[in-house]
């Protein structure tokens, strides 16, 4: 357990943003895997118009420091390549 007062602060903030991140996180990897199953499943115009709020999501992630600027363009090229 943290002793000083402002070690108790960043562990607090810290429980904070370990909560949005997961939020983020998580969305991020439904909205992924709803466009990968829409083009398993051969259903391409409806990924395809999911591909834009998946780009939103990534580019906010990365944005935010969640997931790293190379990680975020690989996620966009991976789902860019599955809808071709």
């Amino acid at each position: 357990m943290p002793i000083t007062s402002s070690a108790k602060k960043a562990l607090r903030v810290s429980a904070r943003r370990r909560v949005l991140n997961n939020r983020v996180k998580k969305h991020l990897k439904e909205i992924i895997k709803q466009v990968e199953k829409f083009a398993k499943e051969g259903k391409k115009d409806e990924a395809k118009k999911l591909l834009s709020s998946a780009y939103q999501a990534i580019d906010k992630a990365a944005k935010k420091g969640i997931i790293k600027k190379n990680n975020a363009a690989r996620k966009k090229s991976r789902l860019a390549k599955l809808l071709k």
